[in-house]
């Protein structure tokens, strides 16, 4: 019998086909989670006047479990539409507060769908 896996997101690997392992696999086990930036954002505008990198950026990649008082020791990982990373901010030089958005895109799994998960692992 095949093994059932953390899964947060059905289609990530569709979604973003250039994401490294390392970070879907800390998403899709609610390690690390992933958030749309919302260029829409007057703050988002200013950050990426100070980062034009930045303004490439669909995606942030975060610890979730961080508590708000620490947050100067956050590591930020910035990605395109496709997952490639575009740059790293750390929490002492950013804050994400005011510009953050659910990711609509990504399908949360649901776990009535877990024997047909189960059925497609090798």
């Amino acid at each position: 019998m095949k093994k059932f896996k953390n899964m947060k997101y059905t289609n990530i690997e569709s979604e973003l086909p250039r994401l490294q392992s390392v970070l879907k696999n800390a998403i899709q086990k609610d390690v690390l989670d992933i958030k749309t930036l919302d260029d829409n954002s007057d703050k988002f505008r200013l950050e990426c006047q100070n980062c034009p990198m930045l303004k490439n950026a669909q995606y942030v990649v975060y610890s979730p479990h961080m508590q708000k008082q620490f947050q100067e020791y956050e590591h930020y990982v910035f990605l395109d539409k496709l997952g490639n990373t575009l740059c790293h901010k750390s929490g002492q030089d950013f804050h994400l507060y005011g510009m953050l958005k659910p990711c609509v895109n990504l399908e949360v799994f649901d776990i009535k769908d877990q024997k047909t998960y189960q059925n497609q692992i090798i």
